[in-house]
Formats: C-alpha cells, sequence, structure tokens
C-alpha cells in the first residue's frame, strides 16, 4: 500500500476502514482537528469512523498506518468502540468547516470552504494545511473555480460561529434513504442538526422525524414555528404524528391539532383516543381500502404507491363504502399474492380472503403479536364494535412498540 501524504477530507469521508488484518472495521466519515490560534494549521486529532450499526467511534490519527486513495489502514486492532462525542476544541472539519465563510487574503474577497486537505509533515504530524475555497459574489452566491489555498491565506474561520449554510451538507446527504438520513442528522451537533432540520421540505422533515429517538422528535418538533409544526405533522403517517404528539403536554397536542387541516387532524385524534399499548394505540388510519367492486388492476396500482410501507402493501383491504375509515361493513383482506395470480378485470369482492378474523382496538400487544403469528401476516385489519375498519396493524409497528424506548438510538450505537 502506498501512503498518500496528503490527502482531501471530501475524499477521504466515505472510504473503508482496514485493520492490520485486512479485515474491514468501517467507513471514514470526517476527520476531528483542534484548531489553533492564528494562522498555525489545525492539527489533526483523528477520525471519525462508522463501525456495524452506523455507530461512530474516534480512531486517533497516531493509529493510522497509512492511507490511499481507496482505503484507510490501521496500525492496530485495538479501538474503543464508544460512541463519538465531540469534546470542547473538537471541531468536525465537514461537519463544521465546510460551507464556512471566509476572506482571502490576497483580494479581501469573500469565499465558501467546500473542502480542505490535511498533510502528513516531517515530524510525523498531520496538520490540515490547505482549503479549497469558492469565492462568492456580493449577494454570496458562489462562483468560479475553486482555489487552493494555504490555510494562513484565508482569515475568519476563527471569528465565524458554526452555523453556517446547510447547502454542502445536505447535498451530502441528498440520496440516502430515511433511516440513513435520521443517522446523519443524530451524529450533527445540536445547532447543526437544528438548521438542517430546518431546511428539509415538510416531507422529508417528516420521514426523518418517523426515524429518530423520541426525545429528538419533540426536541425539531419544539423549536419549530407552530405553524411548520403543523405542516410537518399533516405530512407525517398518522399513526407517527400521533405517537409523536403523545409525548408532549395535553394543551401543546391541542393547539398544534388546532392548527392542522381538519382532514388531517381527525384521524390523528382518533388514535390518541386509544391506550398506546394497544391495536388502535399502533395502528395506522390509512391503509389501502378498496370497495368490493374495484378490479384487480386498481388494487394493484393502488399497491404500487411509493408511499406505502412494504408490509401495508401486502393487501388490500375490503369495505362496503365509505373507504375511509371508519368505513362501512368489513368484508375481508385480499393479499397482493392472490391479486398478482388473477385477470386484472377480476373484481376483489370475488377472491376476498374472509377467513382471518379481525382483531379490536382495544386488543393488547401481545395479543396482535400472537394474531400476526399465527396467521402469518405483516399487517392486521382492526375493526370497531360495527364491523367497521378503523385503521391496520402492521408488523413494523408492533415491533416499535415492543423495543424499548430509546431502541432507534441504541440501533445507532450498534
Amino acid at each position: 500500500m502506498t501512503t498518500t501524504t496528503k490527502v482531501y477530507v471530501a475524499q477521504l469521508a466515505r472510504l473503508y476502514v482496514f485493520d492490520p488484518n485486512g479485515d474491514r472495521v468501517g467507513r471514514a466519515r470526517d476527520v476531528v482537528v483542534a484548531l489553533r490560534l492564528g494562522s498555525v494549521p489545525p492539527r489533526v486529532l483523528g477520525l471519525l469512523v462508522e463501525i456495524a450499526g452506523r455507530r461512530r467511534i474516534f480512531v486517533p490519527i497516531g493509529r493510522v498506518n497509512g492511507i490511499d486513495s481507496s482505503a484507510v489502514r490501521l496500525g492496530t486492532g485495538m479501538l474503543n468502540l464508544r460512541r463519538f462525542e465531540q469534546r470542547a476544541g473538537e471541531t468536525l472539519v465537514l461537519g463544521e468547516l465546510i460551507d464556512r465563510s471566509v476572506t482571502l487574503d490576497d483580494n479581501l474577497a469573500r469565499g465558501i470552504v467546500v473542502d480542505a486537505a490535511m498533510e502528513l509533515t516531517r515530524g510525523n504530524e498531520w496538520l490540515l494545511t490547505r482549503l479549497g475555497v469558492q469565492e462568492t459574489g456580493r449577494l454570496g452566491r458562489r462562483r468560479g473555480r475553486v482555489r487552493q489555498l494555504a490555510w494562513d491565506e484565508v482569515t475568519g474561520l476563527a471569528l465565524v460561529e458554526h452555523g453556517q449554510s446547510t447547502e454542502t451538507l445536505l447535498a451530502s446527504m441528498r440520496g440516502l434513504n430515511r433511516a440513513d438520513l435520521a443517522a446523519e442528522l443524530m451524529d450533527l451537533p445540536n445547532k447543526r442538526r437544528q438548521e438542517v432540520a430546518e431546511s428539509l421540505d415538510d416531507d422529508s422533515l417528516a420521514d426523518v422525524l418517523e426515524e429518530l429517538p423520541e426525545l429528538d422528535q419533540v426536541y425539531i418538533l419544539g423549536r419549530l414555528t407552530d405553524e411548520r409544526a403543523a405542516d410537518v405533522l399533516e405530512a407525517m403517517d398518522p399513526d407517527d404524528a400521533a405517537d409523536l404528539l403523545g409525548e408532549l403536554p395535553a394543551s401543546e397536542q391541542q393547539r398544534l391539532l388546532a392548527l392542522m387541516l381538519p382532514n388531517e387532524a381527525e384521524p390523528v385524534r382518533q388514535l390518541l383516543a386509544y391506550s398506546e399499548d394497544t391495536a388502535g394505540g399502533i395502528m395506522t388510519s390509512e391503509p389501502v381500502i378498496l370497495a368490493p367492486d374495484s378490479t384487480v388492476a386498481e388494487a394493484l396500482a393502488r399497491l404500487r404507491d411509493p408511499e406505502l410501507t412494504p408490509a401495508l402493501a401486502t393487501q388490500v383491504y375490503v369495505c362496503r363504502p365509505p373507504s375511509a375509515t371508519p368505513t362501512g361493513r368489513f368484508l375481508g383482506l385480499a393479499h397482493v399474492q392472490r391479486l398478482l395470480r388473477e385477470p386484472p378485470s377480476t373484481l376483489v369482492s370475488g377472491i376476498v380472503d374472509d377467513n382471518v378474523e379481525p382483531i379490536t382496538p382495544q386488543a393488547p400487544l401481545t395479543q396482535v403479536t400472537r394474531y400476526l403469528a399465527r396467521y402469518n401476516l405483516v399487517a392486521a385489519p382492526v375493526v370497531d364494535e360495527q364491523n367497521r375498519l378503523v385503521g391496520a396493524v402492521s408488523v413494523d409497528d408492533v415491533l416499535d412498540h415492543l423495543l424499548p424506548k430509546g431502541w432507534r438510538e441504541q440501533a445507532t450505537d450498534g
């Protein structure tokens, strides 16, 4: 392995990290540096490495044996696997220096830091020696080529607060699925995390909140304006919105529900009426519901909706009108596997499975779990005393509530 003596951090991030035996440890995600007084280049303290379970650990730079364009190799397999906690005096290059505004000493123009390079000195010490800077115009818009400048050729890094534009950080997160985006958000400092959250559109922020631990959901929602918070709650699945509102005091629940559109707030209100340890408390009120005269083609088209979870996309619920919960009389299920075997013009009423007994909203979680196992289902219909469908409980909802509180954060930790 040929060791590189100059490494650009944007290229370093996401490289695989290997131990001395060639076994993969994880991926490099960021570089931790110590800023120093004046124009002295920051000293590299170590790497932020993501290991199994998305836990991020700190690897001292002294344990790095070499870096090339494809990998980081460690000189030891002995690592501290505790989750990284940023200390006073530590700065994350990608998380906090990139996107910072600086002044270029040669022409006093303003610029934005878009990359940084670390170099191995003759004293075998890694320093953050160079910055990739793109000049900005009067209105702060980026223009022109990226200039490679020595650390001491720019000023302003030590004086600017960390609350910078999140454009570059958001761009680096583009394309991540909702769970990975939530994990990335969890690893940011609180202030930067809130900035990124507030920069997401309502649908994206709703998706991320559904993947975060309860305390983080409450923290982020509580720092939005009431109007924005209501918009985000409307974009969430009703059961997830109800779970989040259930963590808030009753007065805040009612205030936010009053700001939501009535047709969006009503299913959430219905779910809040049930105890959280029952089928009603964890069900979604928006499964795929069809009238008995609907065709197989219509059913499959509904199941192709990319907004559906995999569990809810496995079956449709056939009910008498109305088709919004609470529906008319529940007639039974139509499984996707059966739908795929039938001609598109077949009516779903002709292939409905009416041998599966639905559960009631008051059914405890233990009963719901046994029900799913008994019938080999990944979602179960929930009906009221009038045999009207009021929702469906999916297996992911059950697991979410059977696991201990804070399990999402523990999963991130590994």
